[in-house]
């Protein structure tokens, strides 16, 4: 494991009485966040408008990715000089003051400070992510750097950002990136028509974009992901909590409320955030919508329970490399993994990690930081959570802490688009994901996933459309249709169409599939979780119905858990309509535990009957589950 960053809150010593289960108080978050300060800061140009980390370069370019580094860096700096007051004993806003002159005087120009333009998102649209980390920044902390800039600094800081507001988003969350711009501008006394239209937009998107059970899609379409947390509850809600709009605070605050009811299961007792969805590189980012909901109030959580899931996501990357020897975050999950990331990724990136800081803005004495620790949701009883509005049912074992999310809605495909399989995402397309276990890679076996083999051509998952969940408490199910799309051979085959339900119970997960329409020779594969060989968890799939062969098989690029990975696998013919049963287990095994015993009832439904005499029936067309204890 890589050494800790000397002013970093690993040199802090730990409080085990105010904080039992992580020993992390206020005061080590301020070091965490000196410590990533420190070690950025050591990149900057001379001028200080660029951080130019060391790493490969996003596809926007070497100069964007250095205004990346500035930008979000200064996410963090802000809230820790905002909750301290103006308190900043290491001058960071001197230098992010210096930046902001120094690369606001030429934009565009190719020199050593100047920050590019920002344009479309088509065009060269990164700076208008960063514009909001900007002008967030600069809101947080005005007294203490904006009012006191010169008025001609203040002008070329105002014109840059005003691009953001010229300029047209990627359509989803970046449109939240002029209404933080807008805000601030506003803040100041520099709002017009085109800053409050900024806002209108944004805010009658978001009503457009919200499902329900305190869930965003991230634009339209059915994209669910941790943006909820770190953009989409975010940006608006702590507007509304700076600018004092009770109104608006009123509307968006129950939401986050709502969200945070199934948000903080998905967190493991280890402090793993759930491993799915893009930006994973982004890591503790995730605790940012417990942060914003005990800093505005609007949450279901005690302050101890918060403060535990912030601080154990926190200590879960920092005591497990996500910063090398040089204190720097690097691109990855743990430590680098090229896998986890996407093409806009750069050096800079993992820096939005700073969201979580948000946290500072609790001041000392408030009850986020007094309240002795409390457990976590997921180190409480076995409990299984179904979310209807993003097809989601979360499963959680106390025994080992570990927490699985079973997706049955939510994909990264717009209204739009096409099924392309070779954009197959392995972020998105899989049955299930874990806080202990990562996807295996494009070109390794895919875990957790239901293929129908058609001419040697294996079938990806693309667009996920929900039947229904249910249930809640000790047992649960989310159900799911998709049309099998295959990267070689046929692109489609006409009326093939694949419905799956998950069914939970504490540890186990049974897993019912009917295929519909396979034409003639094709067969069927399912895989179960990746995992290390010989290492915990363990995982196993057992076949109940329909399977005719097990195997394992091998992923050797790993996952960002493990450097190497096995899955088990199972393997039958398919013709017409068929239905398979499974039962997928993750975590601490009993080698003599009795399976369940399923068998069909036409080609429409399947009863199971568990080894303790609880019986369920999952039925298709309709989707539906009957579950008797």
């Amino acid at each position: 494991m890589n050494a800790p960053h000397p002013s970093g809150p690993a040199y802090l010593p730990e409080d085990r009485e105010l904080s039992p289960y992580t020993g992390y108080t206020r005061d080590h978050w301020e070091a965490a966040a000196d410590g990533l300060l420190t070690a950025a800061w050591k990149w900057a140009t001379p001028g200080q408008a660029l951080l130019d980390l060391p790493g490969p370069p996003s596809r926007s370019g070497v100069r964007s990715d250095g205004l990346e580094g500035y930008a979000r860096t200064f996410l963090a700096a802000a809230f820790r000089v905002a909750g301290a007051g103006g308190a900043d004993p290491h001058g960071w806003l001197e230098r992010y003051a210096l930046g902001l002159d120094a690369g606001t005087r030429t934009p565009g120009r190719e020199d050593t400070e100047s920050w590019p333009v920002i344009r479309d998102h088509t065009v060269f649209g990164q700076p208008m992510v960063e514009s909001a980390s900007v002008a967030l920044g600069l809101r947080l902390t005005r007294p203490w750097l904006w009012d006191r800039l010169d008025a001609g600094t203040q002008d070329r800081a105002e014109q840059w950002l005003r691009g953001a507001l010229h300029s047209v988003p990627a359509p989803n969350n970046w449109y939240l990136f002029p209404f933080t711009v807008a805000s601030f501008l506003e803040e100041v006394g520099r709002g017009d028509a085109r800053t409050a239209a900024a806002r209108t937009r944004a805010l009658d998107l978001l009503e457009g974009w919200y499902v329900g059970d305190g869930w965003y899609t991230d634009g339209d379409g059915r994209a669910f992901d941790h943006y909820n947390g770190w953009a989409l509850h975010l940006y608006p809600l702590l507007h509304a909590h700076l600018a004092k709009d009770t109104g608006l605070s009123a509307h968006l605050g129950p939401r986050l409320s709502a969200h945070l009811e199934s948000l903080s299961l998905l967190f493991g007792a280890d402090g793993a955030p759930i491993h799915f969805g893009r930006s994973l590189t982004y890591r503790f980012a995730a605790g940012a919508a417990v942060a914003l909901g005990a800093v505005t109030g609007h949450t279901p959580l005690s302050p101890g329970t918060s403060r535990r899931l912030l601080s154990g996501t926190l200590r879960h990357f920092l005591q497990r490399g996500a910063t090398g020897d040089d204190g720097l975050l690097s691109l990855g999950w743990h430590g680098p993994h090229p896998a986890t990331l996407q093409p806009y990724s750069g050096p800079g990136s993992p820096y939005w990690a700073s969201k979580a800081f948000a946290a500072l803005l609790a001041p000392a004495g408030h009850p986020l930081w007094t309240a002795t620790e409390e457990a976590a949701p997921s180190e409480g009883p076995d409990r299984v959570l179904a979310v209807p509005a993003p097809g989601f049912l979360v499963q959680s074992t106390g025994g080992d802490g570990i927490v699985r999310l079973h997706n049955h809605g939510s994909h990264k495909l717009r209204p739009p688009e096409g099924e392309d399989p070779a954009a197959d995402d392995p972020l998105y397309g899989r049955l299930a994901y874990s806080t202990s276990t990562g996807p295996t890679a494009v070109h390794n076996v895919p875990d957790n996933h239901f293929a129908v083999v058609v001419d040697g051509a294996a079938s990806v998952r693309r667009r996920v459309h929900p039947l229904g969940a249910g249930g809640g408490g000790d047992w649960g199910w989310a159900g799911s249709w998709h049309g099998p799309v295959f990267p070689a051979g046929p692109v489609a085959h006409p009326g093939l169409r694949v419905e799956s339900v998950t069914v939970a119970r504490g540890r186990d997960e049974l897993r019912v599939h009917r295929v519909l329409g396979a034409p003639p020779g094709a067969a069927v594969r399912e895989t179960g979780w990746a995992t290390a060989p010989d290492a915990s968890p363990a995982a196993t799939l057992h076949p109940l119905l329909g399977w005719s062969a097990h195997d394992t098989a091998r992923a050797p690029q790993g996952t960002a858990m493990t450097r190497w990975a096995q899955v088990p696998r199972l393997t039958a013919p398919a013709s017409g309509t068929a239905l398979f049963a499974s039962l997928a287990r993750l975590g601490e095994q009993a080698p003599d535990r009795e399976l369940p015993q399923a068998h069909a009832e036409g080609d429409r439904t399947v009863r199971v009957r568990w080894a303790d005499g609880a019986e369920t029936a999952i039925s298709f067309g309709p989707c539906g589950v009957a579950h008797r204890a």
